[in-house]
């Protein structure tokens, strides 16, 4: 075990580690020198993914804890998604539960449902090319609807109509 490894609530067991690090595929130094910044191991970052997972949190907010960056996690938890890194792990504790408890797999439901959103509309209009406010911008509060010249609605004085001069 590493020495400078924090060992906590968010920290993987070292016997589960042996059966997950197992399953991660090998990275390969893409560096054109061979060289590049270290690589943050990838026990430290199943860790990050793994506390995201359980709080909720972004994967910014990591850059606040003992975790790797964020974006490390983030990348690193994309990179063994495409690998199926995590398909492997549900389908190594289904099989670990199965030799322990064992699962009755004659008895197995699916439940799913699949119906049609109530406002969803419309599946083939056509969409209007400008903003839903149409020809008019909407007014400010306490405002109604301004008339060109200022006519009508009694907001200005009548016009006066001199004859004469």
């Amino acid at each position: 075990m590493d020495e400078l490894r924090v060992v906590d609530q968010w920290s993987i067991p070292d016997d589960l580690w042996e059966g997950i690090a197992l399953l991660l595929p090998e990275h390969v130094n893409t560096h054109r020198f061979g060289g590049g910044r270290p690589r943050t191991p990838e026990r430290v970052c199943m860790e990050a993914i793994f506390f995201v997972l359980r709080t909720g949190c972004q994967w910014k907010a990591l850059d606040a804890t003992r975790f790797c960056p964020g974006s490390t996690a983030h990348d690193r938890f994309q990179e063994w998604v495409q690998a199926g890194v995590f398909v492997k792990m549900w389908e190594a504790g289904l099989m670990a539960y199965d030799d322990w408890k064992g699962i009755d797999w004659s008895w197995l439901s699916m439940d799913g449902c699949m119906t049609k959103a109530p406002l969803g509309g419309e599946k083939d209009r056509e969409k209007p090319h400008r903003s839903s406010q149409g020809r008019r911008q909407t007014q400010p509060a306490g405002r109604g609807v301004r008339h060109p010249r200022g006519v009508g609605r009694g907001r200005s004085q009548p016009q006066r109509h001199e004859t004469g001069r």
